[in-house]
């Protein structure tokens, strides 16, 4: 046999083996974002899935409070992986898009059940209306917000009774409630979400540092939480932020029942 010949032979063998080779699937990354809960609560219910072995995966802790899961794999393995993480952390998983916030998944809410939002602030000082409004659409919905730091603000612009804080203090439970039902009456918002707290340095009206109450007020029912957060002071507050949005998530959720995970039925 010639050499052509030959070259002729290796280059009809080698098509055919390209031909009849499986495709490669193509690899994907997926990010799921996980509110409400601890890194390790997350890495505790995810070290008995099943996509361990088939997905490389990476938890990545926020300092706001989140904890996303980085999923690298076979598009049909990842795309698995994600429905399962789903399946095991509920509502707790609020998307799976890398690009996607919860203030967006927030946002998203609101505007399906077509509810108007207000917001009312003490230690978070409008960081909160600030992640809420930097949603594109949220004009639309969005009614008011205010940063009542002092006790005398409080009262005027929240609708919190004197004798409501002389009893409780500003940072309580108590306080929080009257917050977000106040400013539901005063601005006729269908959501309301109210923080308090003392984000430090030192202690506060015999307050601990890290103490911190949210009200939210859906449509009248009011739910409010305490809450014990760690780090400084800008930690803080934006983990308050965060709270203050998966509650209102919750709430909604509860209250409408459309159950969306980032955009995502």
């Amino acid at each position: 046999m010639s050499d052509k010949e030959l070259s002729k032979d290796v280059l009809k063998d080698s098509s055919s083996a390209e031909i009849n080779a499986e495709p490669e699937e193509k690899t994907a990354v997926s990010v799921v974002k996980i509110c409400g809960m601890t890194e390790a609560q997350v890495r505790t219910g995810v070290s008995g899935m099943s996509f361990k072995d088939s997905v490389d995966h990476e938890f990545e802790s926020e300092d706001c409070g989140e904890v996303h899961i980085r999923l690298t794999g076979p598009k049909k393995a990842v795309k698995s992986a994600v429905k399962e993480i789903k399946a095991a952390f509920g509502i707790n998983v609020f998307t799976s898009h890398e690009e996607k916030t919860l203030e967006d998944v927030v946002v998203e809410l609101l505007l399906a059940n077509k509810l108007t939002v207000s917001t009312v602030e003490s230690l978070t000082g409008g960081l909160l209306a600030g992640r809420i409004i930097n949603v594109p659409g949220v004009s639309d919905i969005y009614k008011a917000g205010f940063i009542t730091y002092s006790n005398k603000a409080k009262r005027k612009l929240a609708g919190v009774s004197r004798k409501t804080i002389d009893k409780f203090g500003a940072v309580s439970e108590q306080t929080a409630k009257e917050m977000s039902k106040g400013s539901a009456n005063l601005y006729k918002a269908d959501v309301v979400a109210a923080v308090t707290g003392n984000a430090g340095p030192d202690e506060s009206e015999g307050k601990p540092v890290g103490l911190v109450y949210i009200g939210v007020n859906v449509a009248g029912k009011i739910t409010t939480r305490e809450y014990h957060f760690d780090g400084d002071r800008r930690q803080i507050r934006e983990k308050t932020v965060t709270a203050a949005l998966v509650l209102m998530r919750e709430c909604i959720l509860e209250y409408y029942g459309k159950v969306t995970f980032g955009g995502e039925n």
